[in-house]
C-alpha cells in the first residue's frame, strides 16, 4: 500500500531555509507534539518490555495489530506495520516460541500463513492496555471534561488534516 505525499508534508532532504520566518507558536507547538511523541514511545517501550525481554520491540507491534484487528495473513500484518516480511516472519517466529502468537495454513490458500494471538498473547495485550490507561488516567488527573473534549477535538482535527491529503 502506498502513500499519497501531500503537498504539506516535506521530504528529504530537509532544509532549515525559512526557519526564521516560522511563527513562535508553531515552534512551541512543535516542541509539545515531539514530547507527547517521547511520551508515547516510553509508554509503548514499557508495554513491550513487559512481553519479555528476550522479545524485539518490533514484535510487540505485531501482538498489537493481531490484537486491534484479529486473525491476519502473515503478509497483511507485515504490510500493514510497514515491516519487511521476512523480519516480520522471524518476528512471528520468536512469538510463537514466547507462547504469544498461534499461526496455522490459510482456509482458500494452504500455502498462506494466517496468523492470531494465543490467549497469552491476548491476555498480556489486555495487560498492557490497561497500563496504558493508568498512564492517561493519572496524566488526566484534574482535567475537565470540558478541557479533555477540547484536546480530543483539536487532536482530531490536527490528525485528520494535511498527511493524508
Amino acid at each position: 500500500m502506498q502513500k499519497k505525499e501531500s503537498a504539506l508534508v516535506p521530504t528529504p532532504p530537509f532544509s532549515d531555509a525559512g526557519l526564521d520566518t516560522v511563527p513562535a507558536s508553531w515552534l512551541l507547538l512543535g516542541e509539545q507534539l515531539n514530547a507527547l511523541l517521547s511520551a508515547s514511545r516510553a509508554v509503548t517501550a514499557r508495554m513491550s518490555d513487559s512481553f519479555g525481554a528476550d522479545l524485539q520491540p518490533a514484535a510487540f507491534h505485531v501482538v498489537q495489530w493481531l490484537h486491534a484487528f484479529g486473525p491476519a495473513q502473515a503478509s497483511q500484518v507485515a504490510d500493514a506495520l510497514a515491516m519487511d516480511r521476512s523480519a516480520t516472519s522471524r518476528l512471528v517466529g520468536q512469538l510463537r516460541q514466547a507462547g504469544l502468537v498461534e499461526s496455522r495454513a490459510g482456509t482458500a490458500d494452504r500455502r498462506s500463513v494466517i496468523l492470531s494471538l494465543t490467549e497469552e498473547g491476548s491476555r498480556r495485550m489486555q495487560a498492557a492496555i490497561a497500563y496504558k490507561g493508568e498512564v492517561f488516567r493519572h496524566r488526566l488527573e484534574g482535567w475537565s471534561e470540558t478541557d479533555i473534549g477540547h484536546l480530543t477535538a483539536l487532536l482530531r482535527r490536527f490528525n485528520s488534516d494535511g498527511i493524508n491529503g
